[in-house]
């Protein structure tokens, strides 16, 4: 994370100071770094220019600012609800540029995003192929479509985020992809415009992405034989980072694997797509947390510190591992013990273990808290969620407010 580095015995977010921005914004805070998030999106485009398209995975950070600089890019946007859709247009995006994943549409999202004109649906079962023709009718417009098919390829990932085996509930079975394919060529509010399938998230090898692209033009192939010809391959996205000692390949390896591939299979003229959340935003941001209080036993000891399991729930839930260090790192004597929270659960820590020279007061940063930190953070507990800041060089912006009390009970009402 070359972009949140010591200088003078303090980390800093490119030229920030982090202990300033806590003192500025209080703790829980949430700290992007513009430049890092610009990087690593440049790091994907270098390698894919049109035809092939990146489009962002809104689920991995969704701030409205996020969304803003990846824009101004020019990303493509991945998405799974009609509310990202509404973020993405509101940060500036193309709806042209929206592809609408997700395996529960609803009738209400279908149509809005029908008429707001977005670029393709990624289907995940035949049913939803006649949900998405019988709207398309109504409105008297055609939906360009791809199929999410499971190349059922393991991608040897923690079994919550793993995506494209037959026993997930997403795509449709590689066994069902052709008679899928036909059944979606009959329906005349479709148009069949690319393949698309996603094997997993934090993959740090390339060879389970070549295992599945295979399978996939193999039924590439197959559809052509059937008179369906597709314009695009959409790989998905799941590259993994390096969040302590993964040593995940370079994005250009990466790419540059994939497309050797297309063009080792005679496919050079199909366009890939891509779409990467976590590669481009995990090491752009911080979590800061403040130490309350020292606590020991016979057998522990725990760092209590103000941010908990709702505002990043990735270790709570996936028992991820995030490297957790003092933002003026002290001298003397290590505790070895658990970071924890204030949340009332067991599992409410963010770090087991971990070796720290720490005192009541510190200011930690929980690192590579970008992705998936406050997207899918809670009021659990009635506890307003953070502030996050976007730091441009030495400019900082307040780019999401700190919750209030008055906004956790906001659309509540008490009965007469």
């Amino acid at each position: 994370m070359s972009d949140f580095s010591l200088k003078n015995g303090v980390l800093h977010a490119e030229s920030v100071s982090l202990l300033e921005l806590a003192t500025t914004y209080g703790t829980p805070l949430y700290v992007y770094s513009r430049a890092a998030i610009e990087r690593q999106w440049r790091a994907f485009a270098e390698y894919l220019p049109e035809p092939h398209r990146v489009c962002f995975a809104v689920k991995a950070n969704s701030n409205l600012a996020v969304l803003q600089v990846l824009a101004r890019l020019g990303a493509g946007f991945d998405v799974v609800s009609g509310g990202e859709i509404a973020r993405v247009l509101k940060a500036g995006g193309q709806a042209q540029r929206i592809v609408f994943s997700g395996v529960a549409k609803s009738d209400t999202e279908v149509r809005e995003a029908l008429q707001l004109g977005i670029g393709q649906f990624n289907v995940e079962s035949r049913s939803e192929l006649e949900q998405i023709n019988r709207i398309a009718l109504e409105l008297g417009v055609v939906a360009a479509i791809s199929l999410r098919v499971n190349p059922d390829v393991d991608a040897q990932t923690h079994p919550y985020i793993a995506t494209g085996l037959e026993q997930n509930k997403f795509g449709i079975a590689m066994a069902e992809a052709v008679a899928s394919y036909e059944q979606a060529a009959q329906l005349p509010g479709l148009n069949i415009v690319g393949v698309a399938c996603h094997i997993g998230s934090q993959l740090t090898q390339i060879q389970p992405f070549l295992d599945a692209m295979d399978r996939m033009l193999d039924l590439i192939e197959q559809l052509a034989g059937k008179g369906i010809q597709v314009q695009h391959l959409d790989m998905g996205g799941g590259l993994g980072v390096r969040y302590g000692k993964e040593a995940p390949p370079p994005v250009s390896d990466y790419i540059q694997a994939l497309l050797h591939k297309l063009s080792t299979r005679k496919r050079q003229s199909l366009a890939l797509y891509l779409e990467p959340g976590r590669a481009i935003v995990a090491n752009a941001g911080v979590l800061l947390t403040r130490v309350e209080l020292l606590k020991s036993n016979k057998i522990k000891h725990f760092v209590m510190v103000d941010a908990g399991m709702n505002d990043l729930l990735r270790p709570s839930l996936y028992q991820a591992w995030h490297d957790i260090v003092n933002v003026q790192p002290r001298q003397g004597c290590s505790i070895q013990g658990d970071i924890v929270g204030p949340v009332c659960e067991t599992g409410d820590f963010l770090g087991q273990n971990r070796s720290l020279v720490v005192q009541p007061g510190d200011l930690l940063a929980v690192m590579s808290a970008g992705a998936y930190g406050f997207t899918m953070s809670s009021n659990y507990n009635s506890r307003p969620r953070p502030a996050e800041v976007m730091v441009d060089r030495s400019d900082t912006y307040l780019i999401r407010a700190r919750e209030t009390r008055e906004d956790l009970w906001r659309g509540e009402s008490l009965i007469p």
